[in-house]
């Protein structure tokens, strides 16, 4: 067996997320967003010689349509990689971009390669929740007394409904997290805390005179997240309707929005590292992924964390900076409770429900947030985690070096 080596973080960056349908990135193909994102890292390593390059591995939650066949490889080719980088779309819904460093550093520890780039890519414009046209064997369904208890069928909604109820979750409990979100968000912002982890896109934004017939084209530079409400209140979001049950408490307001954007990390072996000189950002410590019930498939952290902080050999308390993905309100509340961590030390710049969540790309987004939070903050150990629809969890845990 060949000896287990450490793989270290060189590169890591993101797009700014954008509000699907109605955002900035609406007219933007994934494949695109996904090159642009993969360019970016490169050239945060110029000393990197890209011949070395073994793997790109991307995420991608709903792999169809403009960002279908292959999008890791479609990227690869498009940023200019060298032919002989190879490139394979993984899929673990919500936490496909996690997944993507994961595989991307075990590759790297087992000895097989020596460098790797790990990425995400969701275009929620252009590809929606659950694919242009779903379809489920019904034997999928076998042996379940009720349809929604696998979390895609009917909603996400309905599985966060279910756990708001067996973990006795408030609306009011709920709307309070997510305005803390939108405030947090909007403080990081005005400090210039996403400056090193977003790349700025170029997007085009095109008009019709129609008395002339005339198509006109603006391009502008976009370097913030686009779903951050600086004016949103408590009281507002009390006035939202339930929108996935009657008498639900589960709103659009206290929920992720859908999203699109992509992000990008660069591994390598310590070798590496000397070899091209390269400054080592993050050590890759350890990963975990658990299944739990469909129907509740908010709680996946629950099971995921613990797992991930025991292959490491470190305890929650250990971890300095937690990136939960708040799926919705109801399941990051109840996943905090119930582990007893930390709220100060959770999305301490706001997460999922006011900067959004483009699905497979998430995970390697919010693993260069925390990645360049160690950094600024001088802090030691970090984690990313999110819940799965169909009843996963997923964590990943980062120590800044």
């Amino acid at each position: 067996m060949k000896q287990v080596q450490d793989a270290y973080i060189v590169a890591a960056t993101r797009t700014p997320i954008g509000r699907s349908h109605r955002g900035f990135f609406r007219n933007m193909r994934p494949d695109d967003l996904l090159a642009t994102t993969l360019k970016a890292a490169l050239a945060q390593v110029p000393n990197l010689d890209p011949k070395t390059i073994e793997d790109v591995v991307a995420g991608c939650a709903i792999p169809e349509g403009a960002q279908g066949l292959n999008v890791a490889r479609i990227a690869a080719v498009m940023a200019g990689l060298p032919v002989g980088v190879g490139g394979i779309t993984v899929n673990r819904f919500c936490a496909s971009g996690l997944s993507a460093v994961q595989m991307a550093a075990d590759r790297i520890r087992v000895g097989e390669a020596e460098v790797m780039i790990a990425a995400g890519v969701e275009s929620m414009s252009m590809v929606p929740m659950g694919g242009n046209v779903p379809s489920f064997s019904p034997n999928f369904f076998v042996n379940t007394d009720n349809v929604d208890d696998y979390g895609i069928a009917y909603g996400m909604g309905l599985t966060a409904e279910k756990v708001a109820t067996q973990w006795k979750v408030s609306r009011d409990d709920q709307d309070e997290f997510a305005y803390k979100s939108h405030m947090k968000a909007v403080a990081a912002m005005k400090a210039g805390d996403f400056a090193n982890e977003i790349t700025p896109i170029e997007v085009a934004d095109r008009s019709v005179d129609l008395a002339s017939a005339e198509v006109s084209i603006k391009k502008r530079s976009v370097n913030l997240d686009e779903g951050a409400r600086p004016d949103t209140t408590v009281e507002a979001l009390a006035k939202l309707k339930p929108v996935f049950a009657a008498r639900g408490s589960v709103t659009a307001g206290n929920s992720s929005q859908t999203s699109d954007g992509a992000g990008a990390l660069i591994l390598a072996s310590e070798s590496a590292v000397k070899r091209f000189n390269l400054q080592p950002l993050a050590r890759f410590v350890s990963f975990a992924s658990k299944g739990v019930p469909s129907h509740i498939m908010g709680i996946g952290p629950i099971e995921a964390i613990p797992a991930a902080l025991r292959y490491a050999g470190l305890k929650h308390e250990d971890m300095d900076w937690i990136e939960l993905n708040e799926a919705f309100a109801a399941q990051s509340l109840a996943v905090i409770r119930t582990l007893g961590l930390n709220p100060a030390k959770v999305n301490p710049m706001g997460g999922a429900i006011a900067l959004g969540h483009p699905l497979g790309a998430t995970g390697a987004i919010r693993a260069a947030t925390v990645v360049h939070a160690l950094r600024r903050k001088n802090l030691k150990y970090g984690m990313v985690t999110m819940c799965v629809g169909m009843g996963q969890g997923a964590a990943g845990i980062f120590e800044r070096v």
